[in-house]
């Protein structure tokens, strides 16, 4: 089973932005998520057409189950 943090931003133009961590760190608490989040708003990182996404609208850890097949060449 793999797990992802999943968290969202949104801009004043309603567009949203999400952004995927690979294996989050099994104690990772609400607090530690919402500071990271802040933090990349408070550094102004992400826009899009001049509009910095600088409202937290989610997050969550999302797990899924992968199965591979080898294929044949």
């Amino acid at each position: 089973m793999t797990q992802v943090l999943q968290m969202t931003l949104t801009n004043a133009a309603g567009k949203k932005m999400i952004f995927n961590v690979a294996n989050p760190k099994a104690s990772l608490t609400e607090a530690e998520v919402n500071a990271a989040m802040q933090t990349i708003i408070d550094q102004g990182i992400f826009s899009y057409e001049g509009l910095l996404f600088d409202v937290k609208k989610s997050a969550k850890i999302v797990e899924r189950n992968v199965t591979e097949f080898e294929l044949n060449a």
